[in-house]
């Protein structure tokens, strides 16, 4: 077969590796230990007001099109309406879980593995709100591999980002939805190098997000196979996340945020080029890449769909943390219960 990347002009793979770089979506890597002191740490004292509160949101990841809904919240003043002054922070995942669960700010994105392990770690932390409603995680191969179960990653020499995170349960999932275990396929961790790995053949899969490569190969029309996670396993992905504090003390203003963030998605979802011109004002550069990333918006839309917008599912809570101790990824069960609560969203 001709190597793919002789039928990709040089400029399409240029914005193919740029791409990769700048929208590999929600979850970017994360340690492991995720209970580390905080320097400055203050948390907020019982009784604080949060209307009106300035609040920079940990969002874990580069401004991004994918972050449209809280764009779209700013831009049609629903978070100011519900007492926040949001701003973005995109510092990483594991940073906004420590603030929170220290009492430092009220809220952070993240994704379900990591309140999980923080709260497998002592940490106070819970999810108020489900963002993501499908695992947004695929493997990919380029069409001489065929990938038609999860039975056929059986002996493929397969690249990963890391062994942690979103992507390696994701994996762990699709293994386990075929019998397989590690020890059946050629685990490589590539860092965020997937697309070049591919189509270099060092590997004959990878590990990606779903809304992100898969898109792009699309819209260099190379052909490839995949497997959706969200095809086999019903885990969780991203969510909004608060402490116990304010979950107990502050439930007016959690309530407050939820709504504004629902509001923002429903904006969002009725109404994409609307969300999508909104985000210009983020995001550097999206004018000139309007094309694909446009395509990445309206994939990532049918991960955040539902019929109850915001509800958590308790068996994909369950379905994660049984991916996560059979990964080792935490070595002892929380009750499912601490994890989530849809008392903001009913």
């Amino acid at each position: 077969m001709k190597p793919v990347l002789d039928s990709i002009r040089h400029g399409q793979w240029l914005y193919i590796i740029l791409s990769l770089i700048l929208v590999a979506c929600a979850n970017t890597p994360t340690t492991q230990v995720i209970n580390a002191p905080l320097e400055n740490s203050t948390p907020f004292p019982n009784g604080t007001p949060f209307p009106n509160s300035a609040l920079s949101l940990p969002m874990g990841y580069v401004a991004n099109v994918q972050f449209s809904p809280f764009y779209v919240g700013v831009s049609e003043g629903y978070f100011k309406d519900a007492g926040y002054e949001l701003s973005f922070d995109y510092r990483w995942e594991t940073d906004g879980i420590r603030l929170v669960a220290a009492g430092q700010i009220p809220f952070t994105l993240a994704s379900g593995d990591q309140v999980i392990q923080a709260r497998s770690q002592g940490l106070p932390v819970v999810a108020v709100a489900a963002w993501y409603q499908r695992f947004p995680v695929a493997i990919i191969a380029l069409e001489n591999i065929p990938l038609n179960t999860p039975a056929d990653l059986r002996g493929l020499r397969i690249g990963i980002p890391e062994t942690f995170g979103a992507s390696y349960i994701g994996l762990r999932a699709l293994l386990e939805a075929g019998e397989l275990t590690e020890s059946d396929i050629k685990l490589q961790t590539i860092g965020y190098t997937q697309l070049a790995a591919l189509t270099a053949q060092t590997v004959d899969a990878v590990v990606v997000y779903a809304n992100n490569e898969p898109v792009i190969l699309g819209q260099t029309g190379t052909p490839f196979n995949a497997l959706y996670v969200a095809d086999y396993a019903d885990i969780m992905s991203a969510v909004i996340v608060t402490n116990d504090t304010m979950v107990t003390e502050h439930p007016a203003e959690v309530q407050a945020f939820v709504k504004a963030f629902l509001k923002g998605l429903e904006a969002t979802l009725a109404d994409p080029d609307a969300a999508f011109e909104a985000s210009k004002i983020y995001i550097e550069g999206l004018e000139e890449n309007a094309i694909a990333q446009r395509a990445v918006l309206e994939t990532t839309l049918t991960y955040w769909r539902a019929s109850e917008l915001g509800k958590f599912q308790k068996q994909a809570w369950e379905n994660s943390l049984t991916v996560m101790l059979n990964a080792g990824l935490v070595e002892t069960a929380v009750p499912v219960e601490d994890l989530f609560t849809n008392a903001f969203v009913e």
